[in-house]
This record gives C-alpha cells, sequence and structure tokens, in this order.
C-alpha cells in the first residue's frame, strides 16, 4: 500500500504543478503566460513570487515521496533504482529553488542581475541533465513501449528546450520573446506527463506482480 501511495504522489505532483501554471499567472495581471517563462512568477520583486513559493513546496515533497517510490520498485532492477535515485536528486533540489531566484527582465537589462540569477541557470541546467538522465535509465529499465514513448519524450523535449534556449538571451536584454512561455511550457508539460506515465506503468508492474501471488489454501 505504501508504495502504491508514493507513486501515485507522481502523478498528483505533475497535476498540482499543470494546476499552478493556471491559477498563479492569474494573480498577475500583466503577466503574459506565451511570452513569459514560469520562473518569472518567482523573479525577485514579482507580485506572484511569494504564492508561487509557498503553494510549490507540496511539489517538491511529492516529487521526493514519487521519486522513493520508484526506488522501492526498482527491487533488483539496478537500472530502475538509478532512475530513482536521479529522481529524487532532482526532488531534493526543489528545496533550493526559494534561494536562487531571478530578477525581472528590467533589472536584468539594466544590469541588476546578481549571484541568484546566476544559481538559478545552474539549477536549471542541473535540473534538466537529471531528469534527462532519469529519463534514459527509466527507459531502459522499462519495455519496448515505454522506451518507445521516453524517445518520443526526448525529442519533443530536444526541439522545444533548443527554441528555449534560442529566445533565453532575450529575457535578459527584456525585448520581446513572444513564443518562450509556449515552448517552456510544452517542455515542462511533457515531462509532467512522461513522470504520470512512467507512475502508471509502475503501478500497473505492481497490480500484475500481487496477481501472481499465491493464495494460501
Amino acid at each position: 500500500m505504501l508504495q502504491r501511495v508514493l507513486l501515485i504522489c507522481g502523478i498528483l505532483s505533475s497535476l498540482l504543478y499543470i494546476a499552478l501554471n493556471i491559477f498563479v499567472p492569474m494573480q498577475w495581471p500583466e503577466y503574459n503566460s506565451a511570452s513569459q517563462t514560469v520562473s518569472e512568477l518567482s523573479a525577485v520583486d514579482a507580485p506572484t513570487r511569494t504564492i508561487w513559493i509557498w503553494l510549490c513546496s507540496p511539489y517538491t515533497f511529492l516529487t521526493i515521496a514519487f521519486a522513493w517510490g520508484v526506488i522501492k520498485s526498482a527491487d533488483k532492477n539496478k537500472k530502475l533504482h538509478t532512475a530513482g535515485v536521479l529522481l529524487l536528486i532532482y526532488g531534493a533540489l526543489g528545496i533550493l529553488w526559494p534561494f536562487a531566484p531571478m530578477h525581472l527582465r528590467e533589472t536584468l537589462a539594466a544590469g541588476g542581475g546578481t549571484i541568484s540569477d546566476t544559481m538559478h541557470i545552474t539549477l536549471g541546467a542541473v535540473t534538466e541533465i537529471l531528469f534527462l538522465l532519469a529519463l534514459g535509465f527509466a527507459a531502459a529499465a522499462l519495455g519496448k513501449p515505454f522506451r518507445l514513448y521516453s524517445i518520443a519524450t526526448f525529442l519533443v523535449l530536444l526541439v522545444f528546450g533548443t527554441l528555449t534556449f534560442l529566445d533565453a538571451p532575450g529575457v535578459g536584454k527584456n525585448l520581446p520573446t513572444p513564443f518562450i512561455g509556449i515552448w517552456e511550457r510544452i517542455n515542462i508539460g511533457v515531462f509532467l506527463l512522461w513522470v504520470m506515465v512512467l507512475a502508471a506503468v509502475l503501478l500497473q508492474r505492481q497490480k500484475n506482480a500481487e496477481s501472481t501471488i499465491p493464495v494460501p489454501a
């Protein structure tokens, strides 16, 4: 039962993050989800910084719980165990995000960036690498359908991650970035969906394993 609950936390974490990306932008009338990044919601002096940090806290703990569920599901599957450990580190890094905010575009363009902006970029790069590694190990650990799905996920991340990267310099220069929010949210959405699918696959594996256990006469 505990393992099942931990895996369900993965589904809940994704649903929560999706809900936050709908609700929190509504608290900042000038914010544009299509042309602004998610990080700008928690930027220094952003009107949504406090509410974003508080509401995102459960996401971090749900992700950590899910990662532990993946580890417990691994049994002797070393690749799946490694994927779980990588997801656990990814989730734990969420504790650091409130301490590494970016600054608003206007501040960055005026040269007001600080070490927190550098930390923000570094955390973003590290979490992306951790997720991609976890995706690879999980894909290798599970069956062909999930492997093909993970490959498709990687290709989508590659395309829209590149588009986000190309638009990113415009944020620091306070230049128009009409689609960066779309590119980034597609990336995030694909990741969140992958987590839910992984959770569903592991839940089904657990159900199948329980059904093969002999019932005492």
